[in-house]
């Protein structure tokens, strides 16, 4: 339970094309995270797969069934968007019941366990909530579901570090007590590295990359030391988003990072990738990436 097949699926807003034939297979029971820059399509393709607008060509398929029209592929499903659709003038018990009755498997005793953990006041109504409350609410109406796919679309909106951290424990806690597939989108991609299995990178409406995130960062490095030293270095090498401090350089550079542990040259220092640094290259594309 849990698959997501996205089969040659173009969607035109008029003139516009925000998703030009994507092919995607997105298998159960894993943390994927869907990553690109503004306007990359990502939005897009989560309504897509939800079938709030319908694509131009193509198909979505959630276990076998076209989710076009169809409720009991969409009830498999529950998608936390960055947008408010929930009733303003609902108290959040209100919400957790009227919840209930679209998922049958939501679990009202865990919604409370997580509304007291977080801090969110159920006899308030929706529209009382301060803006992180709301990210809260649906939070948690989103890990009690226990839908088999599960979508958050920017979850960490306006929370702050503690509500942050205490978000990531949840999710790893629900994902290991009913392994399910969960989808995050975020901008905030270094964050949630530490979450998310799978990586699919999204640009122009078009699918770059995906891989594990392990295989990923194997992909890139970071070098940093003296400018002079890591110039030397660079040559023949392609990298990006360079950083100078005074007479100190660091840069990302593309190729394999276990090739570089055993580097000599003690002025040098290697390390890991940043994701976020990684996916902002892959992004702009590995042609515009600078070569000495």
């Amino acid at each position: 339970m849990g698959e997501i097949v996205v089969e040659n699926v173009t969607k035109d807003f008029g003139d516009t094309r925000a998703l030009n034939n994507i092919i995607l297979s997105i298998k159960p029971n894993k943390i994927h995270g869907l990553l690109g820059r503004e306007g990359a399509g990502k939005s897009t393709l989560l309504n897509l797969i939800t079938a709030r607008v319908r694509p131009t060509r193509g198909e979505i398929r959630v276990n076998g069934k076209n989710v076009w029209e169809n409720p009991q592929a969409l009830s498999q499903i529950y998608y936390m968007s960055e947008q408010a659709l929930l009733p303003a003038n609902r108290r959040v018990t209100q919400l957790f019941n009227w919840t209930g009755y679209f998922y049958p498997k939501f679990d009202l005793t865990y919604a409370e366990e997580l509304a007291n953990k977080f801090g969110l006041e159920l006899k308030k109504s929706y529209g009382e909530l301060s803006a992180s409350y709301k990210t809260i609410c649906k939070i948690v109406l989103a890990l009690a579901s226990h839908a088999p796919i599960m979508i958050l679309d920017e979850p960490i909106l306006d929370l702050d570090d503690g509500q942050r951290s205490l978000l990531y424990a949840e999710i790893r806690d629900n994902y290991a007590r009913r392994p399910k597939t969960i989808i995050i989108s975020t901008h905030l991609i270094e964050e949630v590295s530490e979450l998310i299995e799978e990586v699919i990178i999204i640009n122009y409406g078009e699918i770059v990359i995906r891989k594990s995130i392990e295989y990923l960062l194997e992909q890139a490095y970071t070098v940093s030391g003296p400018k002079t030293e890591v110039e030397k270095y660079l040559v023949g090498k392609k990298y990006i988003q360079e950083e100078i401090t005074g007479e100190s350089k660091s840069v990302t550079v593309l190729g394999e990072y276990e090739n570089q542990k055993e580097h000599g040259d003690s002025k040098l220092n290697f390390s890991r990738a940043e994701i976020k640094k990684l996916v902002n290259g892959l992004t702009e594309g590995v042609d515009d990436w600078v070569e000495y």
